[in-house]
């Protein structure tokens, strides 16, 4: 059923600095999100250390753990946020995970620090599909992009806080106060939700608004039908493989091949993803304003060629033995597992109807973070100890099992160039319009 919701002068349309102030909140939760999520990779070392734990062991309790119940739990928070209040959601959310952060910091023993990181994956569950419908709520549509790209500015902002800045408290303090650090605040945030952003209308900001909702199977066989959606998804997913990937064990590379403390490897990482990771952000936003870059084909192009060139130096960073040839790599490698996000996202918001639009979002980061936080760390965890042999992982085995992910790059590329084969009918089929332009 569709109605009717083209009348936006409503009493309840938000004002300028509400809809900003909104904004900004939203991007400080991602940035905590984020932050919270790899502060691990950052410690991972130390807590290897404290717990005698070989590289797989780690791997999963870090990671895979947290994983695990965030995905699980994805699915059926985002139905949720979908029909009741995504501010509560959201806040609860915050809240749980950041409880959980600061209790893994408590932690004594293996056990009671994997109880805590998957209450940490079970709260960050509920935190991108909410908030990113609430910025939605608060802008009108041509203006969304940008909000979006502010909201996505987190990621990078999250992973200087989680490299950098714990970095350094780990290294003064010890590895628990980095943790700490990160869960105390983000349950104030938690409760600076609650009491200060008001849940929106849905669609009060739209020209109509579509009350169907279909379930999570109709959802997937859509998207099984649009094949470059197919693709692009599948794109997304292995970049995350790849990039954030790699980026989830760098920190212990860099301690282990060439000495550094936690605070210089989080420092030598960290201006890079504030740096590098905010200017490809928008640097992308600008580029795909552009109106030579309105047809659909010429995004995937731009996906696939960017992640191919980026797949080359990040090989390299792992190669060669020379620190200040690695950070190099790192400057030219790390902002591509930035620049690809928000272009996914937009693509995957034009190739499914209005009504099926969060659940194609929703799928798209199930896909992801099963390879980023699932695959990823366990898979180069394992081949680590397998190089190994039994005298335990070190710089070696764990330099060539980030060599053998290197290449899964090229994989990603692969996906968007097909995606480009049918993106126009598929577009076209979605939302009844396309504008292409000559090859």
């Amino acid at each position: 059923m569709i109605t009717a919701a083209a009348d936006v002068t409503r009493v309840n349309t938000p004002s300028y600095a509400e809809r900003w102030y909104v904004l900004i909140v939203m991007c400080l939760i991602y940035t905590i999100n984020i932050a919270d999520r790899y502060v691990m990779s950052t410690i991972l070392e130390p807590i290897r250390l404290e717990l005698h734990l070989s590289d797989s062991g780690v791997a999963f309790l870090t990671g895979v753990s947290l994983a695990l119940f965030y995905v699980t739990f994805g699915i059926p928070i985002s139905w949720l946020a979908d029909r009741s209040n995504r501010r509560n959601i959201l806040a609860a959310s915050l809240v749980l995970w950041s409880i959980m952060t600061t209790l893994c910091g408590l932690s004594r023993n293996y056990w009671q620090l994997l109880t805590a990181r998957i209450g940490v994956g079970v709260g960050e569950a509920g935190g991108t599909p909410p908030s990113s419908a609430i910025v939605a709520d608060y802008f009108p549509a041509d203006r969304r992009p940008m909000a979006l790209t502010v909201l996505a500015l987190g990621a990078p902002f999250g992973a200087w806080v989680g490299y950098d800045m714990a970095g350094a408290i780990a290294h003064a303090y010890g590895w628990r106060y980095a943790l700490f650090a990160l869960g105390i605040p983000g349950a104030l945030v938690g409760a600076l939700v609650y009491f200060t952003v008001r849940e929106p209308k849905r669609g009060q900001l739209d020209a109509i608004a579509e009350d169907h909702k279909p379930s999570f199977v109709e959802s997937c066989q859509f998207l099984w039908k649009q094949r470059s959606a197919f693709h692009v998804v599948m794109g997304g997913g292995v970049c995350a493989l790849w990039g954030w990937g790699l980026i989830w064990w760098t920190p212990t590379f860099l301690t282990r091949s060439y000495g550094l403390n936690v605070a210089q490897a989080g420092d030598a990482l960290g201006w890079i993803h504030l740096i590098g990771g905010s200017v490809a952000t928008v640097g992308t936003a600008w580029l795909l304003s552009r109106p030579w870059m309105s047809d659909p084909r010429r995004v995937v192009w731009v996906l696939g060629a960017g992640v191919g060139l980026s797949t080359v130096p990040s090989f390299i960073a792992y190669y060669t033995h020379q620190l200040w040839i690695a950070k190099l790599m790192f400057w030219l490698f790390v902002p591509s597992i930035y620049f690809y996000i928000g272009p996914c996202f937009g693509l995957l918001q034009n190739l499914a109807p209005c009504h099926m639009r969060s659940m194609f979002i929703a799928i798209s980061l199930l896909v992801a973070n099963i390879f980023n936080l699932i695959i990823a760390p366990q898979a180069v965890g394992l081949m680590s100890d397998y190089f190994a042999g039994t005298h335990g992982a070190d710089a070696a085995s764990l330099r060539l099992a980030l060599l053998i992910l290197a290449p899964t790059g090229f994989w990603a590329t692969y996906h968007f160039y097909l995606a480009s084969k049918t993106i126009v009918q598929d577009q076209e089929r979605a939302i009844g319009y396309v504008k292409t332009l000559s090859p």
